[in-house]
């Protein structure tokens, strides 16, 4: 893709993030397909169908169990309406989990595109170095944009 293209689905993936009812971390998720079309989006959010309450969404120990990370949102999105996600760039917001990893790695994800101007909370970074140590195993590129 060009450097163009880059930046028209990185801002569109951080559009989608705003829908996100997380009030600590949005993320967003477009999957597009070898012609550039859109195959998937998705943001991180409960299950359809399970009240994401901000009381809910501000109790870390009821989150985490319950809510979907928004490349998982995209890939089931995608599996819900029979639509294959092989061969796909996923323009994602931050920087894949190692729980995201494996999904994209599972569901053909051939390259893996986030920003490269964010800040990754502490917390998170020994997780984000095994996811990307595990797409490269797999043979899925990674870069920023």
């Amino acid at each position: 893709m060009s450097d163009k293209w880059d930046k028209r689905f990185i801002a569109l993936a951080l559009h989608i993030s705003d829908w996100s009812k997380d009030p600590s971390t949005k993320v967003g998720c477009v999957v597009v397909g070898e012609d550039r079309e859109i195959r998937s989006t998705g943001f991180n959010g409960f299950p359809r169908g399970i009240d994401d309450s901000l009381e809910r969404l501000n109790d870390r120990s009821q989150k985490y169990p319950m809510i979907c990370h928004a490349e998982e949102n995209a890939i089931m999105h995608a599996a819900r309406i029979g639509l294959s996600l092989k061969g796909g760039i996923a323009y994602v917001t931050w920087p894949p989990c190692s729980r995201c990893a494996r999904s994209l790695i599972q569901a053909g994800i051939k390259e893996v595109v986030y920003p490269d101007n964010i800040e990754i909370p502490e917390r998170w970074a020994e997780d984000f170095e095994i996811a990307t140590g595990m797409m490269k195993e797999a043979g899925v590129h990674v870069r920023t944009a």
